[in-house]
């Protein structure tokens, strides 16, 4: 079989978004996104944020699976440090000027953030994190906002978010608390202690680790397993995953019970 062609995203934002350290290519109903500052170690910004959002917002309608990548030996350091000088990033609010702002102001402004983070779980996408190296902070919590994590051997995540005096605040620990439970989350967050591969997957953090050299291929193969499913079928399995933990067992049955009728009558060609 013929692998698919993969087409560099084509709007006229690309070269700004590949400048902020994004590069999107969709392969078919696959989107490979890349972080693609490797010298750098991808170190994120409010750009890169705009330009993750934006990919979100501009997918075509035919991408079921998105496989997140990065350049380099690290998947991401986390933010930009330059955000805490006094020069801060160009363009860019500094913490200084965050703090002072309206309440109104900075809680649009970190909403503004979470923006690049939060469409990775929508219903109609299934999406993957390739890692490798560190994951640190803004990284970590960027591998997290993906339903599923492939990590080399040598992946690293740590939240160091409150060893500098902050939070997370990009929309890691609801699914970290998820992932490993209230105890370990708070251990994980409030230290700033490296979990390294080995622990990630033995906590489901990971969902596989492989060889460095296996990574790319890893992430591939589970994608191509995604895409094999019916489309209808992943949705509706996936949103009742997710929304299973704020039902109740009896609640959960009859969620199953009206997806299979949609299925079923879908199946039979009599849906909606």
């Amino acid at each position: 079989m013929t692998a698919p062609v993969s087409t560099p995203a084509s709007s006229p934002d690309s070269a700004a978004r590949e400048a902020a350290g994004v590069r999107l290519e969709v392969e078919g109903e696959l989107a490979v996104v890349t972080l693609c500052h490797p010298k750098r170690r991808n170190a994120q910004s409010p750009a890169m944020w705009r330009a993750l959002a934006a990919i979100g917002r501009e997918l075509p309608g035919t991408v079921r699976v998105v496989l997140l990548r990065a350049e380099g030996v690290s998947f991401s350091a986390g933010l930009d440090r330059a955000m805490f000088s006094p020069e801060g990033i160009p363009g860019e609010p500094n913490f200084l000027a965050l703090a002072a702002a309206s309440d109104q102001e900075l809680d649009a402004a970190i909403a503004g953030y979470q923006e690049g983070f939060t469409w990775w779980r929508r219903p109609d996408l299934i999406t993957i994190a390739a890692v490798q190296g560190h994951a640190v902070g803004a990284g970590f919590q960027l591998a997290l906002a993906c339903d599923l994590r492939v990590c080399a051997e040598d992946a690293q995540f740590s939240m160091r978010e409150t060893s500098l005096g902050l939070v997370p605040d990009l929309t890691g620990t609801k699914p970290l608390t998820d992932l490993v439970g209230y105890a370990r989350a708070l251990e994980i967050c409030a230290t700033g202690r490296w979990v390294g591969a080995a622990e990630a997957a033995s906590t489901g953090l990971a969902n596989l680790v492989v060889a460095g050299e296996e990574l790319d291929a890893a992430a591939r193969d589970l994608a191509a397993a995604l895409l094999a499913a019916p489309r209808d079928a992943v949705i509706e399995t996936k949103a009742l995953l997710q929304g299973a933990g704020d039902r109740s067992y009896e609640e959960q049955r009859a969620a199953e019970r009206a997806a299979q009728a949609r299925r079923l009558r879908d199946l039979a060609g009599i849906g909606d």
